[in-house]
């Protein structure tokens, strides 16, 4: 079956967001990530700023905390109002075809689906520090610990939303590394896997 929806999951640092980018741009696909805050935030009536909090990072770096955390200050509701809008958007989006969707769970989302291509882009730390350094610049923070407490919400966030753990292989139908492989080669090889889908 023609895959018409490719979800792109990706560790921190690891080029994800930029090959899904290349990915629409090879295949004229429409391309979404921080996009989807804003189609978020009007399904759900919530302002945008409500909407980032909750979006694709937890607020702690345990599935624990980050559950007690929303319980104790109330905001469990706006929480779940998110996600159900996420989830509404996604498949609405999914529904339209020819998109590159990134993070948000979308790979779980829209697991029943047979039209989709879910990738998971990920890379040695050492390739990943290095990247943020060069696109964000030095922070008081290490790299290696801003690559750890980034992947550590991610993996809390996605485990909030679907029960089953961050990057494992078998949730994705392709698991890329981009340190080794490149971007641009990455993009490819998405892309030529869409063209011979048909």
């Amino acid at each position: 079956m023609k895959k018409t929806v490719i979800t792109i999951s990706r560790e921190f640092g690891s080029g994800g967001r930029s090959i899904g980018r290349m990915v629409a741009e090879k295949l004229g696909y429409r391309f979404y990530d921080q996009e989807l805050i804003l189609e978020v935030a009007r399904e759900s009536g919530l302002s945008r700023e409500i909407v980032e909090q909750y979006e694709e990072y937890a607020s702690h770096k345990s599935s624990f905390l980050y559950a007690l955390a929303l319980s104790n200050s109330g905001s469990n509701s706006f929480a779940s109002q998110v996600q159900i809008a996420q989830t509404r958007v996604i498949r609405a989006l999914a529904d339209e075809g020819n998109c590159v969707i990134v993070g948000r769970g979308a790979d779980y989302i829209l697991e029943d689906r047979e039209d989709c291509l879910h990738v998971f882009i990920h890379a040695d730390p050492a390739y990943r520090a290095k990247r943020i350094v060069e696109l964000y610049g030095e922070t008081s923070k290490k790299p290696m610990d801003r690559l750890n407490d980034k992947d550590q919400r991610r993996k809390v966030f996605y485990k909030s939303i679907t029960m089953r753990d961050w990057g494992m292989s078998q949730n994705y139908h392709l698991s890329l590394n981009s340190g080794v492989i490149g971007p641009e080669t990455c993009a490819e090889i998405i892309a030529e896997i869409v063209r011979k889908s048909e």
